[in-house]
């Protein structure tokens, strides 16, 4: 009994020198990544169960483990100085939208982007690197495990990795089989090699779906009888989207904490709407109608008929598109097909997860460059993460200001206290970053126009109830759709038209119809323009703030601007 308990002792001593040396290759990039608290621990927690997976060979070929380690070690080995040296770099997690950066960028941007990532202290740290995954191999002995104990051990290992979660979305979610591979690619993907691998593969799938939408549009006519009051006048033309900013709180719409002060100190320079909308709680959703001619009822437009993008082109602005969003994702291909519709584009994100650690202040360099361009007519559009969740990520230290239980309602927890002032915090920060952005636009003699708004808003533990943190379609509270709406103008555009909008300030509005707005403010006329939903228009017409799904017309309802309520 004694003998077989110790040999029990080695097999599992055995196991877990083996698994500790494949864990090492994905598991540094996520260690590194949690000790900078540069995102959520999902990433580290896939990497860890997925490294399992290389127990399977050794286990069942026990004879030839150290020889079958070596090898597969060597492929972990070489894609992992990738992912470790991205993260040494950029301190973000490697991505497809690292691919998309060097595949489509132009040959110039691509070699600027490698040069950058190859410097000369990666030496010593990939060698430092190998070093120790050479160490660690060296320590493997013998597996001494059984043969029918190796079945046993990796038949569990393939039902906890595939088995189980494909079983998961098919029976128990009733999902198809083509949702449930990508969630287990999804769960794959942060382990070496798969973070390539599958990356790539991502990259490549939503590369064609991106393609077909920009063969589609380019195949679209330009807007008829197109007219330009600013035609062969020098100007810029900028639009600031922000992201998951509830108006409810910003002191410049009257919360109490004072959560935009730069913003409330230049007040004087500023048309601030105070019941504009968002008309779908999600960010693909909303700017998809925000910046074509689709909205709630008509929500396909955006295939037949040109975007902003377009009718900026056609008014023969160069255009420019930064973002501190992620790039290549699913759900951002819609928005990368957007971005690819101007001149220029600016990719600053490319985490492979939404909720990791990047700060607006990334869009400064690139949009000091844009200004910097001779182009006399240029259109910039700056897509911001703004009060994105996870919250405590979008700001750094010196913003963490409100920690206190003040202006705080007294029915959350201590728990759910710290993240509503870590989105108080959020909102202090993109004060900062828009203030900002309209202080560089203040050129001497520059003739500039700029426009802010969110895709949509974030409820925050807000209405009475105070039981709901994000947005939730189906279950709509108002500070989901309550979104800012700024204009702001240099002189010499004020000059040049009328920016009296003192009358217009209380108009309710849905920004589903934003391109009729933003033609009216940019000079432009056509066909398909329409006055009555233009904000800024003598000929604006009050229309239903519908939101709800559009797929399905009959869950489209009115939103209540009184309404408090889940």
């Amino acid at each position: 009994m004694q003998v077989l308990s110790r040999w029990r002792l080695g097999a599992w001593a055995a196991c877990l020198n083996y698994y500790l040396f494949f864990f090492y290759f994905s598991g540094l990039p996520h260690v590194l990544l949690q000790l900078s608290g540069s995102t959520i621990f999902v990433g580290m927690r896939q990497a860890i169960v997925m490294s399992l997976l290389w127990l399977i060979p050794v286990m069942l070929m026990p004879r030839h483990a150290r020889k079958i380690a070596a090898g597969i070690g060597l492929v972990l080995w070489a894609f992992s100085l990738v992912t470790l040296g991205y993260f040494c770099i950029y301190h973000q997690e490697f991505s497809q939208s690292v691919m998309f950066i060097i595949f489509e960028s132009n040959p110039a941007e691509s070699q600027e982007f490698i040069a950058h990532y190859f410097v000369w202290w990666m030496v010593p740290v990939l060698l430092l690197h190998t070093l120790v995954a050479w160490w660690l191999w060296h320590r493997l002995g013998p597996m001494p495990i059984s043969r029918g104990a190796a079945w046993i051990a990796s038949l569990i290992i393939v039902v906890l990795l595939f088995i189980q979660p494909i079983f998961k979305q098919l029976v128990v979610r009733g999902a198809g089989w083509e949702s449930a591979l990508e969630k287990l690619e999804l769960r794959m993907e942060p382990a070496v090699p798969w973070q390539m691998v599958i990356g790539y593969t991502h990259y490549r799938r939503q590369l064609a779906n991106m393609d077909a939408l920009l063969e589609l549009n380019s195949r679209l006519p330009p807007l008829a009888n197109f007219s330009d009051a600013n035609a062969g006048q020098p100007g810029t033309l900028v639009l600031v989207i922000g992201e998951s900013t509830n108006r409810q709180r910003m002191s410049l719409y009257g919360y109490a904490r004072e959560t935009t002060p730069r913003l409330d100190a230049m007040q004087d320079e500023l048309s601030v709407f105070k019941n504009v909308v968002a008309s779908r709680p999600y960010t693909i959703e909303s700017l998809t109608q925000a910046l074509s001619f689709a909205d709630q009822e008509h929500p396909m437009r955006y295939l037949s008929q040109p975007s902003l993008m377009n009718m900026m082109r056609q008014a023969g602005y160069k255009s420019f598109w930064i973002t501190n969003h992620q790039t290549m994702t699913k759900r951002n291909t819609m928005l990368t097909n957007f971005s690819k519709q101007t001149d220029v584009q600016f990719y600053m994100n490319n985490s492979r997860a939404q909720n990791s650690r990047e700060y607006d202040a990334n869009v400064f360099a690139p949009f000091e460059k844009v200004l910097n361009d001779p182009a006399p007519r240029k259109f910039i559009v700056v897509h911001l993460l703004g009060a994105h969740m996870k919250y405590d990520f979008r700001y750094p230290p010196e913003f963490d200001k409100f920690q206190d239980r003040q202006h705080v309602p007294e029915q959350l927890s201590d728990s759910q206290a710290t993240v509503y002032n870590s989105y108080d915090n959020a909102v202090l920060y993109n004060d900062y970053v828009v203030s900002s952005l309209i202080d560089k636009l203040k050129q001497p003699g520059g003739n500039s126009l700029l426009v802010y708004f969110a895709d949509h808003g974030e409820d925050v533990y807000d209405p009475p109830g105070y039981g709901m943190l994000g947005r939730n379609e189906w279950q709509p509270t108002l500070p989901m759709y309550t979104i800012p709406f700024i204009v702001w103008s240099s002189p010499s555009w004020k000059a040049a038209h009328d920016m009296d909008f003192t009358t217009m300030l209380d108009r309710p509005y849905s920004n589903a119809h934003f391109i009729h707005t933003w033609a009216d403010l940019a000079g432009l006329r056509f066909d398909d323009f329409e006055p009555g939903y233009s904000l800024v228009s003598p000929a604006f017409k009050e229309h239903p703030l519908l939101i709800g799904d559009p797929s399905d017309p009959g869950n489209l309802r009115k939103l209540d601007l009184h309404l408090h309520d889940h």
